[in-house]
């Protein structure tokens, strides 16, 4: 019996080998394939589409924290304030308070003043029905436009509304016909 499970032991081992040696092979040619394919076509200076797109953001947002640091006066603009309270409002209005209040913290630790989060939020609300819950950029705009002018109105309807056309102008309004009260009851 020891010389059966000793020949089978060694039969495991040199199979486990095998595999072993199977696996590494298949790795290294997967792996070689791979890095093949992720140089490029062997332009060095090209950027991946993803790459472009990120820059872009990032200079964006750069040139929006110093147009406000240029508008506004005071701590609310400097740029770390900028940054935390539009940071604050946006959580705030996708209604992430835990996270938002942790951010107002550190907000306030940094000396910006936390009336200008509040106005900005306020201004937010006012134009609620402008925002696109679903396109996150319409979201950033409102709120960087709200937090370089907190006093922003949203237009009104009376103003937004069409002027009467030329046909109806003079026309006497229609008005419904009353209608018949129903008897007394006895």
């Amino acid at each position: 019996m020891g010389v059966y499970f000793q020949s089978g032991t060694k039969r495991f081992m040199s199979t486990r080998r095998l595999l072993g040696a199977v696996c590494v092979l298949a790795f290294s040619l997967t792996a070689g394939t791979a890095f093949a394919q992720g140089s490029g076509n062997g332009s060095p200076n090209e950027k991946p589409p993803a790459a472009d797109k990120a820059a872009k953001d990032s200079q964006k947002k750069i040139d929006e924290i110093a147009e406000a640091s240029q508008v506004l006066t005071g701590a609310a603009g400097n740029p770390e304030c900028v940054w935390l309270g539009r940071r604050v409002v946006s959580l705030l209005w996708r209604d992430d308070l835990d996270t938002a209040f942790r951010h107002l913290d550190l907000y306030e630790r940094f000396g910006c003043p936390a009336g200008h989060v509040q106005a900005t939020f306020r201004c937010l609300t006012k134009f609620a029905d402008q925002i696109d819950d679903k396109v996150q950029k319409s979201l950033d705009d409102r709120v960087h436009a709200c937090w370089i002018n907190p006093q922003a109105q949203p237009q009104t309807a009376a103003a937004a509304a069409p002027a009467p056309s030329p046909s109806t102008a003079g026309a006497a309004p229609i008005t419904p016909s009353p209608s018949p009260s129903p008897p007394a009851a006895k």
